[in-house]
């Protein structure tokens, strides 16, 4: 067996992953899961909240929305400090994308290679007929995806 493509313990497994968050107390779940794989692998962990993308016909309630959506990342960002403070997560970071969630994790996941993506399980009931984040990640087939509930 040739010795450059032989498997070596401790090297194999994840470099980046990612873990989409929004507040919910599903993505909580789904962020401690991925700083626990992220933990074990040494690998880099990365959290990615999606703005809303707003468009010019939400007018004034655009500029709004977009000044909840960084004030909401800002609160996320201080909660994620908080917490990370009393943990042994080794490397993480906070990235915000704009746009549709789905679109805003792949844009990421892209962008950084990721090796996998952890989502917390949807809270509404819609999605359960028109598909849900995870479930479009899922579909995708791109990358290994767990979904926490």
């Amino acid at each position: 067996m040739d010795e450059s493509h032989a498997f070596e313990y401790g090297v194999d497994g994840p470099k980046v992953i990612l873990a989409g968050i929004d507040g919910s107390e599903s993505s909580w779940k789904a962020a401690a899961y991925a700083a626990g794989l992220s933990r074990r692998q040494g690998s880099l962990l990365v959290l990615v909240y999606v703005q809303p993308l707003a468009t010019a016909a939400w007018g004034q309630a655009g500029i709004s929305l977009v000044e909840t959506g960084k004030e909401i990342a800002d609160e996320l960002l201080a909660y994620i400090e908080k917490a990370t403070a009393h943990t042994d997560v080794p490397k993480w970071e906070f990235r915000t994308a704009t746009g549709d969630p789905y679109n805003g994790i792949v844009a990421v996941a892209e962008e950084l290679r990721a090796d996998a993506i952890v989502v917390g399980a949807s809270e509404h009931a819609g999605h359960r007929m028109f598909g849900s984040v995870a479930v479009r990640l899922v579909k995708a087939g791109r990358w290994p995806v767990t979904v926490v509930p």
